[in-house]
């Protein structure tokens, strides 16, 4: 398949939106589409109509993907990383089990991967990071909730508690992830979208939006209570936990810029708690 173009037969066709971007996704397999429905939930939506296929009210971008498949890999390294280059103004991306080109100007692109829904997945993150970096936006690896109409991050190592503070929220508190944080930049601050990437939780975050409030670095611990967190360590938590895959000099100036902009936007304070439910008496 040369870059841009469809499969020879699309048998079904399914819009994926995730932070307000609106991706296309083709694909001759209807039972690849129909696992990819259910894996993307309400994030999802099969497509049959023309209309459908544009972006509508309230998101901000219309992309398209072709899907070819392949035969699966007959092994696939747990530890091998994902590669992600620009040439020619597409950007290429390769692991073990896809390969897929992306040209942001056409605002197309195609994967080969085996009948794994997963494996898209990676693709899609590194689309959108791509997107974010380019507007002063990331993912972070963060859980994140919605309280009273304002969005809360939770960042940190792995085992510093992301998935244990989603676990323990009140009844009335919204989840969007315990893994995977969007966040995008508006025109008055920052605002934090539910997403599909789950952790431990292994579940489906919301697909609400909110003001982000605050973005709180996690250590349990005891007594609960919030730390203030210096402009420098807290840049430096932020570059720590978000999400990048793209060797391009430009795109990573650009995200360390970010993350400038971000802690001097939204507040940044450590939280430190008790793994129990005392700890979201903290949070707001």
């Amino acid at each position: 398949m040369k870059s841009g173009m469809l499969p020879v037969s699309v048998a079904s066709e399914l819009a994926i939106v995730i932070g307000g971007v609106r991706i296309l996704v083709r694909t001759d397999s209807a039972e690849l589409a129909r696992l990819l429905a259910e894996r993307y939930g309400s994030f999802a939506t099969l497509t049959s109509h023309p209309e459908e296929k544009a972006a509508r009210p309230g998101e901000w971008s219309a992309f398209e993907l072709d899907i070819e498949l392949t035969a699966p890999p007959a092994r696939v390294d747990p530890d091998e990383g994902v590669r992600v280059n620009h040439k020619s103004g597409r950007w290429v991306m390769e692991r073990g089990d896809f390969q897929a080109e992306w040209d942001p100007e056409r605002r197309r692109g195609w994967v080969r991967q085996a009948a794994n829904p997963y494996s898209l997945d990676t693709v899609l993150r590194i689309i959108h990071t791509l997107i974010l970096a380019r507007e002063g936006g990331f993912l972070v690896h963060a859980a994140s909730a919605v309280r009273n109409g304002r969005a809360f991050l939770f960042a940190g190592v792995s085992g510093a508690g992301k998935t244990t503070i989603s676990r323990l929220a009140p009844s009335g508190v919204l989840l969007l992830t315990d893994e995977i944080s969007y966040v995008r930049r508006t025109a008055t601050g920052y605002e934090a979208f539910g997403t599909p990437f789950a952790g431990e939780l292994a579940r489906v975050g919301e697909n609400i939006r909110a003001p982000l409030s605050v973005l709180y670095l996690l250590t349990q611990g005891t007594p609960n209570r919030i730390e203030e967190v210096n402009e420098v360590d807290a840049a430096r938590a932020v570059l720590e936990s978000v999400l990048f895959f793209a060797q391009d000099a430009e795109l990573v100036k650009r995200v360390f810029q970010s993350a400038l902009d971000f802690v001097n936007t939204v507040p940044v304070k450590r939280f430190v708690f008790k793994a129990d439910a005392s700890a979201w008496e903290m949070v707001g």
